[in-house]
């Protein structure tokens, strides 16, 4: 067994943190089950993933890309820019929320709360649950005023 030390790697990955790093996310690739660059020889994942950076078999400007995106939460979508996807003409396009036409929303609906409470009031069941629950103390609720 070819035995893999740090002063192997650093000459590729000069940071020792960003090789620990890049090595464990290697190692957990390997372990969900992506292909490895070399021979096992009933080395366990960290340790073919420190040889795959050594003999550089696995690139670590790939490692650390894959790396970056593992972690991050939002990833950027590219938009396809307006030449490559034309855009449909607006008598073809579907109503998009938010997006109608402004003339036509000049005036903005007021509720009072009164009004929010009968419309509320309105949609509950009228018949108690089977058991017992919420709507059946509303009721009681209601005609206890």
């Amino acid at each position: 067994m070819a035995r893999v030390t740090v002063e192997d790697c650093v000459d590729k990955v000069p940071n020792r943190f960003e090789l620990v790093l890049l090595a464990a996310h290697r190692a957990r690739s390997i372990a969900d089950g992506s292909a490895m660059t070399v021979p096992v020889n009933e080395d366990k994942n960290p340790v073919i993933a420190l040889r795959e950076i050594a003999e550089r078999t696995v690139p670590p400007e790939d490692l650390r890309e894959a790396f970056i995106h593992s972690i991050q939460k939002n990833v950027e979508v590219d938009e396809p820019e307006a030449v490559a996807a034309p855009l449909l003409p607006p008598e073809r396009r579907a109503p998009v929320l938010g997006r109608d036409d402004e003339s036509s929303d000049t005036v903005v609906d007021v509720m009072t709360e009164e009004q929010l409470l009968r419309g509320l009031e309105s949609m509950t069941p009228s018949e108690p649950s089977a058991n017992g629950g919420p709507s059946g103390v509303r009721d009681r609720d209601r005609n206890a005023r």
